[in-house]
C-alpha cells in the first residue's frame, strides 16, 4: 500500500531554505525560474515534529558526528572512567567498529543516522572492551610517533595520506557489535527516510518514504531587503545608520509531494504493526505541518497548506508537478494552482486508470473544483483520519 500526500502552500516574504550565497533556493522548471525548498530541509522539519504526533523519543533517531564525545561522557558520568582515557578508548572503539574518526575534531567521518541509544551502546561496548581498545590506541599512537620520526628524517616512503586512509575491517564478532549499536529496526525516522553508509552497506536502510523538492507553481524572482540599524546608545546629535545590509527573499505558492510505502515501512520496523501505523500517522501530520526554520525570526513565514490531497493505492505513485509545467499566472495563485492540480490528477486517472485509488481532498477555503463530494474532507482531522483509515483497512 502506498500513501501519497499532495500539498499547496503559499509563503509570503521568506527565505526558508538558503543556497551557498544566502539566497532562497531556486530551480528551472518549465523554462522559468521557480522557488524551491529542498527535500532534505522538509524532511528535517518533519522529523522535529514526530514526537508531537504520537512517537516517543525512544522511537526516533539522532543524526550526529559526535558519538565519540557523547559515549566518552557517559563512560565518565556512569562508569567512573577517566575523561582523557575515555576519549582515546571510544575513538579506538569507533575505529574497531569500522568508522573513521578525525583526531583533531573527534568527529566521525560521516554524519551518522543512529537510534537514540547508540551512544549508550557504544559506551557499553567500550567499557567491556576497555583493555583491548586501550592497547590498540597505544599501539596506534606509537606507530604514528614512529612514522612522524621517519618523516622528519626523510626515511619514510609512505605517502602522507596513507595512514589516514587505512581502515580496520571489523571481525565477525565486532561487526555484530556494530550492528547492535547501529540497529534501527525500531527507529521510526530511519525507517522512513533511510540510511546510507558508503563504506559498509550492511548498515544501510532502504527509505520507505520519498519526499520531493517543493517547487513554486509559478515563476519567481528573488528579491532583497535593504536594511539599516541604529545603535540605541548613540548620542542624539549624531545621525546615520550603524549597520547596513541586505537579506534575500521571495514569495511563492509551492507544490509539495511525498509518498510512503507501507510494505517497506513495515519491513524496516521489524513487522511491528502498531509502530508502523503510529509512524504512518506521525509522517502524515508532521509533513503537513513541516515548515523549515530559515530566517523565521526576521520573516515569520508561518503559514499552513491551503489545499491537501491524500491518495492511497496498491501500487505506483504520481508526482503531480507537471500540472505546473506551464507556470500559473493570475492574481489568485492558490485558487488557480488548486484547479490545475485537481485537473491534472483527473487526467491521469482517466488515462492510466485509477480504480484502485482512494482519494481524499481538503481545502481551507473549501474550493475543490472537480472533486466529488464523497472524496471531500471538511477538516484536517477528517482528512487525516480518512487517509489513514484506507490503510488500516
Amino acid at each position: 500500500m502506498i500513501i501519497e500526500l499532495h500539498l499547496l502552500q503559499s509563503f509570503p516574504v521568506s527565505n526558508l531554505n538558503r543556497d551557498d550565497i544566502g539566497q532562497p533556493k531556486t530551480a528551472t522548471f518549465g523554462g522559468v525560474t521557480r522557488g524551491r525548498i529542498s527535500s532534505q530541509s522538509l524532511k528535517r522539519a518533519a522529523r522535529q515534529l514526530f514526537n508531537q504526533y504520537g512517537l516517543s523519543t525512544d522511537e526516533t533517531g539522532v543524526r550526529t558526528k559526535r558519538l565519540l564525545d557523547n559515549a566518552a561522557r557517559l563512560l565518565v558520568d556512569q562508569r567512573g572512567r577517566d575523561a582523557e582515557h575515555s576519549q582515546v578508548v571510544v575513538g579506538a572503539g569507533l575505529e574497531a567498529l569500522g568508522f573513521g574518526v578525525d583526531a583533531g575534531t573527534r568527529l566521525t567521518q560521516y554524519l551518522l543516522f543512529v537510534g537514540p541509544k547508540a551512544s549508550e551502546l557504544l559506551a557499553d561496548f567500550c567499557d567491556r572492551q576497555w583493555d583491548r581498545l586501550e592497547k590498540a590506541a597505544a599501539a596506534k599512537a606509537a606507530e604514528a610517533k614512529k612514522a612522524a620520526a621517519k618523516k622528519k628524517t626523510g626515511d619514510s616512503d609512505e605517502p602522507e595520506s596513507a595512514a589516514k586512509s587505512k581502515k580496520i575491517k571489523p571481525d565477525k564478532e565486532t561487526l555484530a557489535e556494530a550492528q547492535r549499536i547501529l540497529d534501527a529496526q525500531k527507529v521510526a525516522d530511519i525507517a522512513l527516510f533511510g540510511r546510507m553508509i558508503a563504506d559498509n552497506k550492511d548498515f544501510n536502510v532502504e527509505a520507505a518514504s520519498q519526499v520531493a523538492h517543493a517547487l513554486s507553481t509559478h515563476a519567481v524572482v528573488n528579491e532583497f531587503d535593504y536594511y539599516t540599524a541604529v545603535d540605541d546608545l548613540k548620542p542624539q546629535d549624531e545621525s546615520g545608520a550603524d549597520m547596513i545590509g541586505t537579506v534575500d527573499f521571495n514569495s511563492a505558492c509551492y507544490y509539495r509531494y511525498a509518498n510512503l510505502d507501507l510494505h517497506q515501512l513495515t519491513k524496516n520496523l521489524d513487522r511491528d504493526v502498531d509502530l508502523t501505523m503510529r509512524t504512518a500517522r506521525a509522517w502524515l501530520y508532521a509533513l503537513i505541518h513541516a515548515v523549515p526554520t530559515g530566517k523565521q525570526n526576521s520573516m515569520a513565514a508561518r503559514t499552513m497548506p491551503d489545499t491537501l490531497i491524500g491518495v492511497s493505492r496498491e501500487t505506483g505513485a504520481w508526482n503531480l508537478a507537471n500540472a505546473f509545467l506551464r507556470p500559473v499566472t493570475g492574481s489568485d495563485l492558490m485558487d488557480l494552482s488548486t484547479q490545475r492540480l485537481i485537473e491534472h490528477l483527473g487526467q491521469l486517472r482517466s488515462f492510466y486508470g485509477g480504480k484502485d485509488m482512494s482519494v481524499t481532498a481538503a481545502s481551507v477555503t473549501g474550493t475543490l473544483p472537480g472533486i466529488d463530494e464523497a472524496e471531500r474532507a471538511a477538516t484536517l482531522e477528517e482528512f487525516g483520519s480518512r487517509v489513514l483509515a484506507s490503510i488500516e483497512a
